[in-house]
């Protein structure tokens, strides 16, 4: 159990320097860094096609993505990238405020006495796993890759201008 908050802080922690940090790159790596660890978590939470869909696609394919895109924009001088830099932490310092009175609250549920987890076959059939009992994590994988795309999509319309 301390090996899943642990993997769990290092999840939001690396998810905190990807949207915080200025560079593009240092975000992409960031991405992958967080889509890795939510990767190694879910192993651990016997969730094994959940976990290599987020290691293949999150974690590999969409920074690629990312990391294609980014190297052909421009870098921002040292002035402008201080000035983003400070305006970037001007707009959202309450990131680190809500993130951290999240982790105090799901700490308080973690004090509580375990509830046994119903027990759960593992179907060997593919189909069966991702169309049956895995909505919720095909629509949380649909909705990273859009917004990916999306992303992408809008990065190309500021280099354009």
């Amino acid at each position: 159990m301390a090996i899943n908050f642990i993997l769990v802080v290092a999840l939001l922690l690396a998810a905190l320097w990807t949207v915080m940090t200025a560079r593009l790159i240092r975000s992409a790596f960031g991405l992958a860094l967080t889509s890795a660890v939510l990767a190694i978590l879910l192993f651990r939470l016997d969730s094994p096609m959940a976990a290599v869909f987020e290691l293949s696609v999150c974690a590999g394919l969409i920074p690629v993505i990312f990391v294609t895109t980014i190297s052909l924009t421009h870098r921002l001088s040292q002035d402008a990238f201080q000035i983003r830099q400070k305006e970037r932490w001007g707009k959202y310092w309450y990131l680190l405020v809500i993130v951290v009175l999240v982790g105090v609250l799901l700490s308080r549920r973690a004090l509580l006495p375990d509830v046994p987890l119903p027990v759960v076959t593992h179907p060997t059939d593919v189909r069966i796993v991702m169309w049956n009992m895995h909505h919720v994590d095909l629509l949380g994988q649909v909705a990273v890759i859009l917004a990916g795309v999306f992303g992408v999509v809008i990065l190309f319309k500021e280099v354009k201008k």
